[in-house]
């Protein structure tokens, strides 16, 4: 078990405590905040892990003091993990919800994520998934939201791992499983899903719970974070499967074009592949394309096969960089 879950202090029976971790987030504390205040079900704590800041965020979150219950702990140098587990220690509540900075909640997230917790004994889950939408402000994230997030309608509730911008568990399964793992920096928020889902803790779904949220605003940075992401994945050893399909099918795509001007009939196969492969994120934009200028639609189609082929590249690029990481840190337990 991590050291942070084991000096969490006795959870009050019912109570909600809302967690975040943030770093250099002064610009979108406000945002954050301002949506808590909103909240049909306020929290009854939230505790903020700090991890250094330098551009007033504390600052920005003591605004809020007199608003919210809230308590910030600052440790420099602390990891989102780390700094997740440090808030999840300190809260009071017997029921955690998580989020990030960078979001918006909307006013029934928190009532809607925690409902299920009021069910009878036998019915009440040790975890409830919240969902995340796209919160688009140009153009390009409008292309770059539908191209990477699902619809809810997409989801299997089943399967689904939530993120850690909308997820609430019990301090006792967050207990169980250790926590969240302080070696991973990013990533994390998905193998403590998977340990979770193999401690055997129920599992709910609370789709009207929703986080709207960012994306990234240009290519640079969103190529960094699927890099991360990917890294994350070779580290722990996540969706081998996923990424060998992923490399396989590129290797087949460069093999076709080189052999193009040989073998003209590759070039249908190829387009039906490239239609399949774009057909999900392009009806996931479809509904919004009404709203923007014929130069704007144009623009934001055009985006996807970029956004598309930008992240496929990242992913292969960040895998295999986890991969050695792991390799050079070889560990006897996960």
């Amino acid at each position: 078990m991590e050291e942070a879950a084991a000096s969490a202090i006795p959870p009050r029976s019912g109570a909600v405590t809302v967690v975040a971790t943030v770093l250099n987030e002064a610009a979108a504390m406000g945002e954050l905040l301002e949506s808590l205040c909103r909240q049909t079900r306020r929290p009854d704590e939230m505790v903020i892990v700090d991890g250094g800041s330098r551009d007033g965020t504390v600052e920005a979150i003591a605004a809020f003091q007199d608003r919210l219950p809230l308590r910030v702990l600052v440790e420099p140098g602390c990891s989102i993990s780390a700094g997740r587990n440090r808030a999840i220690a300190a809260a009071s509540g017997e029921i955690i919800a998580a989020t990030d900075a960078g979001v918006r909640l909307e006013p029934t997230w928190l009532e809607e994520l925690v409902r299920p917790f009021s069910a009878g004994p036998d019915a009440r889950p040790d975890v409830v998934c919240g969902f995340f939408v796209a919160d688009p402000r140009s153009v390009f994230e409008l292309a770059l939201g539908a191209t990477t997030l699902p619809h809810r309608d997409e989801v299997d509730p089943t399967r689904f791992l939530p993120s850690s911008r909308s997820v609430a568990f019990t301090r006792a399964a967050w207990a169980r499983v250790g926590g969240y793992p302080e070696w991973l920096d990013y990533c994390e928020d998905l193998v403590f899903d998977l340990r979770l889902k193999q401690a055997g803790c129920r599992f709910a779904w609370a789709p009207q719970a929703v986080v709207r949220f960012r994306p990234r605003p240009d290519l640079r940075s969103f190529f960094l974070q699927y890099y991360r992401y990917a890294r994350g994945d070779g580290k722990a050893d996540l969706w081998r499967r996923r990424h060998a399909v992923r490399y396989a099918a590129y290797l087949v795509l460069l093999a076709a074009l080189l052999l193009g001007r040989q073998t003209p009939w590759l070039w249908p196969p190829l387009a039906l592949g490239a239609a399949g492969y774009l057909r999900r994120p392009l009806a996931r934009l479809w509904p919004h394309l009404a709203d923007l200028v014929p130069a704007q639609r144009v623009e934001a189609v055009a985006c996807v096969p970029v956004v598309r082929l930008v992240g496929d590249v990242a992913k292969m690029l960040g895998y295999p960089a986890g991969w050695w990481w792991r390799w050079r840190n070889v560990r006897t337990e996960d």
